[in-house]
């Protein structure tokens, strides 16, 4: 992630991409119980975001599985519809499944999604600022930056409030709306065993 103005925000964040119906979108194998490691090789090599696909007058929830149990998250399209749209993207083109949860600040953050497993690693490109009032409270999901500023598929789930994260410098874009007693017991070198998304 990038510094913030705060000192206290320095040293907590540091180191630190359907149907009317409901349906789920799947890819045509869908998750296994233990994951698959992908190519991500044409996904990495990508400089600038995926063209936008997502309708937002329709609603999108990603359910993260884990061998910890299942977490959803309900994504919010209208708030940060570029964003929203990678995150879909990534998790139907299976980009995230075998990655690891590498970071985790007790009662603060939980941060996965990059190839690296370290927090350097993403897609070559970077998202625009889609800053919104969303608060930065428990469960609340956004996308996390590299040491080199591109954002593209590193996100974090607030484990508590952190109002500090306001101003814009983090793209928030969804919030845990099932499973944040999960969410909470996620370790880091947990991995993710695939996202499922579902259109409604």
């Amino acid at each position: 992630m990038r510094p913030l103005l705060s000192m206290a925000a320095v040293l907590l964040l540091a180191a630190c991409s359907s149907g009317d119906t409901g349906q789920t979108t799947r890819p045509s194998s869908p998750t296994p119980s233990a994951c698959q490691n992908r190519d991500r090789t044409h996904l990495m090599s990508m400089t600038s975001p995926p063209a936008q696909t997502i309708d937002r007058g329709k609603s999108y929830t990603a359910t993260l599985r884990t061998a910890r149990g299942d977490f959803k998250i309900t994504l919010d399209p209208n708030a940060a519809p570029v964003t929203v749209n990678n995150f879909v993207f990534l998790a139907q083109q299976r980009f995230y499944d075998c990655l690891t949860f590498h970071r985790r600040v007790e009662g603060f953050v939980l941060q996965g999604g990059d190839p690296s497993g370290d927090g350097t690693g993403g897609p070559a490109y970077k998202l625009p600022n889609e800053a919104n009032p969303a608060p930065w409270k428990t469960g609340s999901v956004g996308m996390a930056s590299s040491p080199a500023g591109i954002n593209g598929s590193q996100f974090f789930v607030l484990l508590g409030d952190a109002p500090h994260l306001a101003g814009g410098a983090y793209n928030h874009f969804g919030v845990v709306s099932q499973g944040m007693e999960v969410a909470q017991q996620i370790q880091i070198g947990d991995q993710i065993l695939g996202i499922d998304i579902t259109v409604q």
